[in-house]
């Protein structure tokens, strides 16, 4: 079985390929892509794979657009922090859809699932006209707020009170524009996902920063970045040198 993975946060994608093949040793992971831009050129290019595991909300827009770019008859399965979807892509006959963080056993069970749809007895395809159309007509739906435990209280703490998320020695902090810091249940992968992506960036594996937390940016030699941020982060704060493309254009939009 060949298999693509369009997943833009590179641990994620490493996570889901090594969870692939755990499942399956025989299977062959084609390529991992980022961007719709990378998917739709690879697309046109190769030999369309036997499944596509595929992210919904990529750092460059709604993966979906995808195919609009490139006719995709390969079967899908869905990948996503975004439970709301998932009625509707199961009436439009997708293999499968994962909430993040996916685990071992689930994954399994959409392979098998997959294994069932190409199956002779089953010649339902996937409508992927009709799934691109529900999602271009919907408003995505991002965290406005969160509910923090304070001692034995409860406080919330609107998205716009936010600065930048740090992750440290396993603990992911929220961190607000008073500089007070907040412990959260929740991994930076998660909230990647659940945060918009005009206003949040993922910078590095440590930090998601808010644009307007971005005091100033120093340039260094070979596309080195680093970013000040406000209220001032413990230590250095560098972009990712896999991200500082993306990171420009984000300043851009």
């Amino acid at each position: 079985m060949n298999v693509i993975i369009i997943e833009d946060e590179e641990l994620a994608a490493k996570r889901l390929e090594t969870m692939i093949l755990k499942a399956d040793n025989s299977i062959k992971i084609l390529a991992k892509l980022e961007s719709i831009e990378e998917s739709v050129d690879w697309l046109k290019s190769n030999n369309e794979p036997d499944l596509i595991f595929l992210d919904i909300h990529l750092e460059d827009g709604i993966s979906f657009s995808i195919f609009e770019k490139v006719k995709v008859s390969s079967p899908i399965i869905f990948t996503t922090a975004f439970d709301e979807y998932a009625i509707k892509a199961f009436k439009l006959k997708s293999v499968d859809y994962l909430l993040k963080p996916v685990t071992q056993e689930e994954l399994e069970q959409s392979i098998t699932k997959y294994r069932e749809w190409v199956s002779p007895q089953n010649s339902s395809p996937l409508d992927m006209h009709a799934l691109y159309e529900m999602i271009q007509h919907r408003t995505p739906q991002f965290r406005s707020r969160f509910s923090i435990v304070a001692g034995q209280k409860i406080k919330t703490v609107g998205i716009e009170e936010i600065a930048y998320f740090h992750a440290e020695e396993g603990v992911v902090c929220l961190v607000t524009d008073k500089k007070v810091k907040y412990p959260l249940d929740l991994s930076l992968d998660q909230l990647n996902d659940q945060l918009d992506p005009k206003e949040f960036f993922r910078i590095n594996r440590q930090y998601i920063v808010k644009l307007s937390a971005i005091e100033n940016i120093h340039v260094y030699p070979k596309s080195k970045l680093q970013v000040e941020l406000q209220p001032s982060a413990p230590g250095e704060v560098f972009v990712s040198l896999d991200k500082v493309t993306k990171f420009k254009d984000w300043l851009n939009v």
